[in-house]
């Protein structure tokens, strides 16, 4: 049986993210994933709180609070990508318990910075969000590590193979379309 993980890039406009922006050239500078279609509940490494951006580590973002409801004219790119049962599994079962023991996890700053001078930093337990990303797909064999750069930035994510783009525009509106279609997207 297949199922289905959604992988979201987005801008929020925060201060941080505008200077990434503008550092980078990158249209979309954080990634999250999620295992629900309406992306009601999605999974990253950012602000642990919304009016912080000093305090980074895991977080559960949603477009119905945090971060992503402050920024209301956040924009996004949604990818679809089929898993199997066995992978899905693994994946909900690693992101509760990383949701269960979120504070053993922290924001990965100094990697961060070292991935804008294209230096590959990894410590245990932390992560910047698209390291984030890549790792669940690695670790729980969705994508091999070959297939997605060491230092892996949102945007490439738009090129995994086989990754179904869904939905380009804001999140809020994404998020209201899919309630009001009854939960189809």
């Amino acid at each position: 049986m297949k199922n289905t993980v959604y992988i979201v890039i987005s801008q929020t406009g925060t201060a941080l993210s505008r200077v990434l922006k503008f550092i980078t050239g990158a249209k979309y500078n954080h990634a999250s994933i999620s295992l629900v279609p309406d992306l009601s509940k999605m999974y990253s490494f950012g602000r642990t709180n919304p009016y912080n951006p000093v305090h980074g580590g895991f977080v559960v973002e949603s477009p119905h609070y945090g971060t992503f409801k402050r920024f209301s004219g956040t924009k996004v790119e949604v990818l679809s990508v089929s898993v199997s049962e066995g992978q899905y599994i693994n994946l909900k079962q690693m992101l509760e318990a990383m949701e269960k023991n979120k504070k053993r996890y922290h924001y990965n700053y100094l990697g961060l910075f070292l991935a804008g001078a294209k230096i590959h930093y990894r410590r245990a337990n932390t992560y910047y969000c698209s390291e984030f990303v890549k790792e669940m797909l690695v670790k729980n064999g969705i994508r091999s590590a070959r297939a997605l750069n060491d230092i892996i930035e949102p945007m490439q994510f738009l090129t995994l193979p086989d990754a179904n783009h869904v939905y380009s525009g804001k999140l809020k509106d994404y998020s209201n379309s899919f309630a009001d279609n009854g939960g189809k997207s």
